[in-house]
């Protein structure tokens, strides 16, 4: 069940995203948010590589896809450069190894996280929830700005 649901909150992020040509996707129609459909891709990319890679698969090593220490907010911004096609093949990759991860495990299995600053242990349960929780929230967010840069009558 819990991986049912969290693909459908996969399918859903790609639906939103659906149709779109690359301005509107890369659009931040709130002023004051960092959030574009792009952008939104690579953060999630960089989270499924946190919480399924990172934390349970534990490879040494493994960096994030695009945040730095120097850059915290690289997956959200800048876009300029930016190429749909590549970041979308990128959230898929992670999308694909996070089932792999999660198929080797059990939902009691734990693995090592950093939550708001200190290491926790989080079981493969915890993860699929806490991912549960991230994609609903952000899809949320992606039915808002799809609103806003392709208005119903503009579809």
């Amino acid at each position: 069940m819990l991986e049912g649901w969290l693909e459908y909150h996969r399918a859903s992020l790609l639906l939103t995203c659906g149709g779109l040509n690359e301005e509107q996707r890369k659009r931040r129609p709130v002023a004051t948010s960092l959030m574009s459909l792009h952008g939104m891709v690579r953060h999630l990319a960089d989270v499924e590589r946190n919480w399924f890679q990172r934390v349970l698969g534990q490879p040494p090593g493994l960096p994030p896809i695009f945040l730095s220490d120097e850059a915290s907010d690289a997956d959200w911004v800048p876009l300029d450069g930016a190429d749909w096609a590549a970041d979308l093949a990128s959230w898929q990759a992670e999308c694909a190894r996070s089932r792999l991860t999660a198929a080797a495990h059990g939902l009691a299995d734990v693995g090592i996280g950093v939550r708001g600053g200190r290491r926790v242990t989080c079981s493969l349960r915890w993860i699929y929830n806490h991912m549960i929780e991230e994609y609903a929230r952000h899809n949320g967010h992606a039915d808002l700005i799809r609103e806003l840069v392709a208005p119903p009558a503009d579809r």
